[in-house]
């Protein structure tokens, strides 16, 4: 893996998430703990909404516009027949990694 530190954790309010861009399309990076995050498409497979805007509960989001909710863990829409991508994140020392080597394969948005 190549990890790259994409910002403190501290950046990321807890049950919340920021919005990466990358060449590829956006990325949302998920505080769900103290510690603890989660990376995944920024697009909700339904209705394209932001789910980087979403309701971050457990380790799960709502999609803000028509309330799919996705597992962090695997990318599944519980209920639904619908997946985001998800990419290995992890934090370190108060600062917030992800895979780059696993976001450079991923399809183009």
């Amino acid at each position: 893996m190549s990890w790259i530190d994409i910002c403190a954790i501290d950046d990321i309010p807890l049950r919340g998430a920021r919005k990466l861009k990358t060449a590829l399309g956006c990325v949302a990076v998920f505080r769900t703990g103290e510690e603890e995050v989660f990376a995944a498409s920024d697009t909700c497979p339904h209705k394209g909404g932001p789910l980087s805007e979403g309701i971050v509960h457990g380790q799960s989001v709502t999609c803000p516009l028509h309330n799919w909710v996705f597992d962090l863990n695997s990318g599944h829409a519980q209920g639904e027949d619908g997946r985001i991508a998800t990419y290995p994140a992890r934090t370190e020392a108060g600062r917030v990694l992800i895979d780059v080597a696993r976001l450079a394969t991923r399809s183009a948005a």
